[in-house]
């Protein structure tokens, strides 16, 4: 008869194209049970949406049959749950919580959160879609839902569902009436929202944050357990001035980044197929601050229109896949960030396995990347190295995630993210 050992060393053949490790280390087999020749696992996904889930199906299914003594091979596909014991609310059978966000307002980031749930559910995954801006909900106007008939089961709202597509909003309860309300009753109507919704079984829910970074985006992501934000941009000076300011309140309450959706990026010349960059070529915002770049959304007529007979495209599928690619990295991998001192004029990151990356303080304070080094329409930097102190220290760090350390100095700049790939350039 078959050995576990022998189906565990086949299975190892399969490697994790975005982690580069193979799925049994990673502990991905579960519920390994061998019978009269009949062998059957679990392969558990650190998503539902993963896009190589086929392939490792497979994949699973031949290395295995081809061993001596398998007469028949059972493979079953599933997703890590993510929520913990704390999740006696609404959200206790949602597999991944998905925040997409906006430092400033106007950048699409509603619409660009409604296209990812659109999509998702398109492709077959039980999702849901939060509108948490209290001020200024979109989600009742991009799906043309005037009259909701919100109702309640056992002191629990119940989602409004459009093609088994469910939605909730602020929109639904507080219908056309301005909210007008101060602190204390904000986080009250927001945490009803967030915990008093039953979602029942969700593979995902996609959260569409009010913009900004203030107390009302801290309360959303300290409440509730967020699996991975996406963060909604423009080109445009004023909207990645304050980027930088998303990606460290998510990062300060634990939230992981999984990329920028660089919006409104370009539009195509329907005469000559060419693309214009009316807010400047320089370096896509996802490079600039150390993230990927899950898409490039041009401006077109279609976008931003009503979402009732949603009808996928190439764009919003690979928006999916690199969402997934995403969510699965943080999920796997974590990644001991490197302790940071400085010795005289020389930054010195040290890595736990002794890899040593060596910078020089003024070199490294001059290759800042930030919006008030370098002006965001040319690319040009505009940090005069004149300016800067020859002795300058390093004053605090923090890493982001697997991707950046965000660094303060000596001369007052605290706005510095400094992706580890140019880090490591740098050092060499």
């Amino acid at each position: 008869m078959v050995q576990k050992e022998e189906i565990l060393k086949a299975l190892s053949e399969i490697i994790d194209p975005d982690l580069h490790k193979d799925i049994v280390s990673l502990g991905f087999i579960k519920e390994l049970v061998i019978s009269d020749g009949t062998v059957s696992f679990a392969i558990e996904l650190t998503t539902p949406a993963c896009p190589v889930k086929n392939q490792f199906k497979m994949a699973a299914e031949k290395l295995v049959g081809e061993l001596d003594g398998v007469k028949k091979v059972h493979v079953t596909m599933t997703a890590r749950n993510a929520r913990n014991d704390q999740s006696e609310n609404g959200l206790k059978g949602v597999k991944q919580i998905i925040a997409v966000a906006s430092a400033k307002g106007g950048v699409g980031k509603s619409t660009v959160a409604a296209t990812l749930a659109c999509e998702l559910h398109d492709q077959g995954y039980k999702t849901g879609l939060l509108d948490t801006d209290l001020f200024g909900p979109s989600l009742p106007t991009l799906f043309n839902i005037t009259k909701p008939g919100v109702y309640q089961r056992n002191d629990m709202m119940i989602p409004i569902e459009k093609d088994g597509l469910k939605l909730m909003s602020f929109g639904f309860l507080l219908g056309d009436s301005p909210a007008i309300m101060r602190g204390p009753m904000v986080s009250g109507y927001m945490q009803q929202i967030l915990l008093k919704v039953d979602w029942g079984e969700l593979d995902y829910l996609v959260i569409d944050m009010p913009p900004g970074t203030g107390d009302i985006q801290l309360t959303l992501s300290q409440t509730i357990q967020v699996d991975g934000a996406v963060i909604v941009t423009t080109r445009a000076a004023l909207s990645l001035v304050d980027v930088a300011r998303g990606i460290l309140m998510f990062e300060r309450v634990g939230v992981p980044m999984l990329g920028v959706v660089e919006n409104m990026s370009h539009f195509i010349c329907d005469n000559c197929s060419k693309e214009h960059y009316i807010f400047g070529e320089a370096k896509a915002p996802g490079e600039r601050f150390g993230l990927d770049t899950l898409a490039q959304i041009p401006l077109e007529p279609g976008r931003g229109r009503n979402m009732e007979g949603y009808k996928s495209n190439d764009l919003n599928k690979s928006l999916v896949e690199n969402v997934a690619r995403a969510l699965g990295k943080v999920t796997a991998e974590k990644i001991v960030p490197p302790e940071v001192r400085q010795e005289g004029d020389t930054v010195i990151f040290h890595w736990q396995d002794n890899k040593e990356w060596k910078i020089n303080a003024v070199h490294l304070r001059s290759s800042c990347r930030c919006a008030l080094c370098v002006d965001e329409y040319s690319g040009e930097k505009i940090l005069n190295d004149e300016d800067i102190p020859k002795d300058i220290k390093v004053e605090s760090t923090s890493p982001l995630g697997n991707y950046a350390m965000a660094i303060s100095w000596s001369d007052g700049h605290s706005s510095g993210i400094f992706p580890y790939n140019q880090l490591e350039e740098l050092s060499k």
